[in-house]
């Protein structure tokens, strides 16, 4: 018997056990976080007899005699003290990091109560945070310890909620102490735990699946295969594809390793992964198509029965060859960038529970109608008979939006009809989960003496992996965004997506716009050398202004902010000398003719509004916006109002947290919808208007790629963006200034920390990030990414610039995926500057941060 002392009581264990485990299964303690098991990420972080370690390297046999310390056990006192402090500077997020944050914290308050910033920085060493870039994370533990040293009182914030003001997180306080509801952190009396049996090749052809071993053991209560789906077995998140398979049955052939083939239930974590082993699978191997040449080849086997091209985008305007024949200065360049991991600290996880009829889903994703589209598909019951309920979700960036565990979890508790919880590992997650679109181009841009732009002309190649995902739109807007934000209006663009059995690409904050951008603007900054002119002068020559055209024809509408945005930072840029420069703009909303609406319900419940949309929020802090919105609009006190969460059965559909555009769109739901009870307001009051319930939506009119129109409306709004990035004289990056037009910033603080978290992200698509794969399986783990820690991380200086004066959303115009764009070929043109050699690869080679 093992005795550990918790949090100041004494526990007893006959278990050798991993202390997470013990601490989330036995003692129901979840305020740390599984985000890695292997020491990496932080997420678990406790205090053992006072210092800061990871709960998750640890077991219960070494820990004899040890003061346990999660935080749970701090006093409610430090509780409260973290929990405004993380909340005011407006450091959560996601907030699946924020725990071991604050229990690192804790351990440096321990020695010092007057923490230096270096200090701070060093405590975090051991805890990572994907969303936030840390600025704000480390402003946080700074103001914790000058309360706590001064022994102030917490001071009372009182808000109106209004538009353009710093309203805390509605979220905030309870994902800081610990107290958010997690997927994983789902517990129901009588749950089974499931998981997969995964290809053990790339491409093989199932032989037989032999189950008899594990259905045998104790403990299991049956193993699926493809032959117990009672619905239809392919599904997709683009339902005109659907090509991707839920289980791969008897005598078909795998795409890529992370292929389910079989699925267990089982009464344990332990007993599922014995069991998971004990599943025996013959196979047929077969010769895999690796990469983008091998799936071009007319002998390449076909990974899709219509062969290995997904997707084929062609745009044309203008004269292209004659634009670049007559132009003074010529470069081509031939570009190539990785695949890389989302890197969201929480794993997929889903739980699932019979009902009547169908099933009741708790999830983590972004977008829960349309995992009931995808589920439903799967058991074969109409859409109504799956509900599907959010929990918080901790992190997304695009690569919560296809199916991991969902469709497991719903598949196991509708056959077996008992609940279920699916959770990935970390390294499970990384083999199975989308990843950002490796894309090979070849970019040619022209212009005259004058550095005024003539011509772009590129070839660009997808891997899109083994399934479509997005493979098809993700293209389309790298094709689309290629040109960049300039007046010019010669271009010629092909691009190709390819299926390889490589693990699926998917959408990935940018949305393949980070991939053209980053050979676009690093070839201007090479003409900018050849025309004689700086970086910054060669983009403000070109740079669009209201009422003129973009490449795509769209009209730059009186809002367009780049300019300004080159001005915010034309200061710092002409005082340095290693200094690189970038531009991007970035749609919000899906655009191209497609379907976009946004929805918003208010429903009066015992006065109070309830405020229901589906919008996902994974991290940007959509729920506090939307508030802010109807307070705004209707004058009411934030107090009056409660955000409810996402719920198929509740909340109307307000499309998937993808392409910045659920602060545009559900925001512009929720001021119509405002509007209307404003009206109905006048002269009563909210007890008066009791059982009130209205839905209100926005749907935005777009034309198609190829429209006859001299002027097409591509997308409903565009974004803007300038990043500078200083290097010292050692090569290091010393300062990144980065200055956005966002239209409007509903919440301040929360653009501020969308554009720190993203140029922290593009940072390490730049220097660091890595996925190297081995007959199509990632060769890294969590902790070998290359994910950059608080201490790689340089001053940020976030710059709004707000110009917007339309009604939609108040002038919002999304910030979400922008701030990662223009961050990496900034860094190429520091580089560039400091030592002369003009990169074309990324993780950039030959930097203070990769040899």
């Amino acid at each position: 018997m093992y005795e550990i002392i918790v949090n100041g009581k004494l526990t007893k264990t006959d278990k050798v056990k991993n202390l997470l485990k013990y601490l989330r299964d036995d003692l129901d303690l979840k305020a740390a976080k599984n985000g890695c098991e292997e020491g990496a990420c932080g997420t678990c972080t406790v205090l053992v007899d006072g210092k800061a370690i990871k709960a998750c390297v640890l077991k219960t046999d070494k820990l004899k005699g040890k003061k346990i310390t999660t935080l749970e056990g701090l006093s409610q006192r430090k509780r409260d003290v973290f929990a405004y402090a993380f909340t005011e500077v407006g450091a959560v997020q996601c907030g699946f990091c924020i725990p071991g944050m604050v229990m690192s914290a804790t351990a440096l308050f321990l020695k010092t109560l007057e923490p230096t910033k270096d200090e701070i920085k060093k405590s975090l060493t051991g805890n990572i945070c994907r969303c936030t870039g840390y600025v704000k994370i480390e402003e946080a533990i700074e103001l914790a310890a000058e309360i706590l040293r001064t022994e102030r009182e917490i001071p009372k914030r009182d808000c109106k909620g209004m538009v353009g003001e710093h309203v805390h997180r509605i979220d905030g306080p309870a994902k800081a102490i610990g107290e958010g509801v997690y997927a994983e952190d789902i517990r129901i009396e009588g749950m089974y735990y499931g998981g997969a049996v995964r290809s053990l090749y790339p491409r093989a052809r199932v032989l037989s699946i032999d189950v008899s071993e594990a259905e045998a053991m104790e403990g299991v209560l049956k193993v699926l295969t493809a032959e117990d789906v009672p619905g239809i077995n392919n599904i997709g998140h683009l339902s005109f594809i659907s090509d991707w398979d839920a289980l791969i049955p008897v005598g078909k052939i795998t795409r890529y390793r992370g292929d389910a083939i079989a699925l267990v239930a089982a009464k344990d974590k332990e007993t599922l992964e014995a069991a998971k082993k004990a599943v025996k699978i013959e196979y047929e191997e077969l010769t895999p198509v690796l990469s983008i040449e091998g799936a071009k080849d007319e002998n390449a086997p076909k990974i899709h029965e219509n062969g290995n091209l997904l997707f084929h985008q062609k745009l044309s305007k203008g004269n292209v060859e004659k634009a670049i024949s007559d132009s003074k200065y010529v470069v081509t360049e031939i570009y190539n960038t990785p695949a890389t991991e989302h890197a969201y600290l929480e794993p997929e996880s889903a739980t699932a529970l019979p009902t009547n009829d169908g099933i009741q889903l708790y999830t983590s994703s972004q977008s829960i109608f349309d995992e009931q589209r995808e589920v439903s598909r799967l058991l074969g019951v109409k859409p109504s008979k799956v509900r599907v309920t959010s929990t918080l979700v901790g992190g997304g960036f695009g690569g919560k939006e296809d199916m991991t565990v969902q469709h497991h979890a719903g598949l196991l508790a509708y056959v077996l009809q008992v609940p279920v919880q699916v959770t990935l590992s970390r390294q499970e997650s990384i083999y199975v989960s989308t990843k950002r679109h490796s894309m090979e181009i070849e970019m040619t841009t022209a212009c005259d003496e004058n550095g005024i732009l003539t011509a772009m002309k590129t070839t660009i190649l997808s891997d899109t992996g083994a399934y479509s995902s997005l493979g098809g739109p993700v293209l389309q807007r790298a094709c689309t965004h290629a040109s960049g934000p300039y007046n010019y209006h010669n271009i010629e663009i092909d691009g190709k997506a390819y299926y390889t059995n490589n693990p699926p690409g998917g959408a990935f904050r940018g949305f393949g716009v980070t991939q053209s951008t980053f050979a676009s603007e690093s070839n201007i900054n090479k003409l900018a050398k050849l025309a004689g002119i700086s970086a910054w002068e060669i983009r403000s020559r070109n740079a669009i202004r209201p009422g003129q055209i973009l490449p795509n024809g769209q009209i730059a509408d009186a809002g367009t902010g780049l300019v300004e945005t080159l001005e915010a930072v034309k200061d710092e840029f002409y005082k340095n000398k290693y200094v690189g420069l970038a531009c991007a703009f970035k749609n919000s909303g899906i655009g191209v003719g497609l379907p976009d609406i946004g929805r918003c319900r208010l429903t009066v419940i015992d006065g109070k509004v309830h405020l229901r949309t589906s919008a996902a929020c994974i991290g940007q802090g959509v729920g506090t916006v939307n508030l802010q919105i109807l307070c705004q609009t209707t004058g009411l006190d934030p107090k009056n109002i409660i955000i409810e969460t996402p719920d198929t059965h509740v909340t109307p559909d307000s499309g998937t947290t993808t392409a910045s555009r659920q602060t545009v769109f559900t925001g512009e739901a929720v001021r119509l919808a405002a509007l209307e009870l404003k009206n109905t307001l006048k002269g009563k009051t909210l007890k008066e208007i009791e059982g009130y319930d209205h839905t209100e939506e926005y749907s935005g009119i777009t034309d198609k790629i190829g429209s006859f129109k001299e002027n097409p409306k591509s997308h409903i709004a565009y974004g803007y963006a300038t990043q500078l990035v200083v290097l010292n004289e050692s090569g290091k990056i010393e300062k990144v200034v980065a200055a956005h037009d966002v239209g409007k910033a509903i919440n301040p603080k929360s653009v501020e920390g969308q554009i720190e978290g993203g140029v922290v992200m593009g940072l390490g698509y730049a220097l660091t990030e890595i996925m190297p794969f081995e007959n199509g399986m990632p060769q890294v783990k969590f902790g070998t990414l290359g994910l950059l820690r608080s201490t790689l991380v340089p001053e940020i200086k976030s710059i709004i610039i707000e110009k917007n004066t339309e009604e939609l959303a108040y002038g919002a115009k999304g910030v979400g995926e922008i701030t990662v764009i223009p961050t990496a070929p900034a860094v190429q043109g520091a580089y560039y500057n400091f030592d002369g050699e003009f990169r074309t690869e990324l993780p950039l080679k030959k930097t203070a941060y990769k040899k």
